[in-house]
């Protein structure tokens, strides 16, 4: 039961927060360009931790796809719709007026 709870949960729950941290240093220290590079090169990293959460639960541990499937897939959707709302938040503070203007 704690591995269900431990991978298809907290992992990727910490693994979208460490990119969360890295890509608001990125979206207010670097500017919403490079912002959108890291959200390019991030999508990568998180679908080979996706693969690997799903190999090391499946294959390596043996855990019962029909439950861990749903688990890791639900708790990384919702992580990943929460980052999306604070991105845009970010971004659109650093945002220039002319581009407030038109958004608006």
């Amino acid at each position: 039961m704690i591995e269900y709870i431990l991978l298809g949960v907290l992992a990727p729950i910490m693994i979208n927060l460490l990119h969360l941290l890295i890509g608001l240093y990125v979206v207010t220290q670097r500017g919403n360009t490079m912002s959108l590079g890291f959200t390019g090169i991030s999508f990568l990293t998180k679908t080979i931790a996706m693969l690997f959460l799903t190999w090391l639960g499946i294959k390596f541990l043996g855990l019962v796809m029909g439950i861990f499937i749903p688990l890791l897939t639900f708790f990384w959707f919702f992580t990943h719709v929460v980052e999306a709302f604070v991105f845009e938040h970010f971004m659109k503070q650093n945002a220039s007026k002319f581009i407030i203007l038109i958004y608006l």
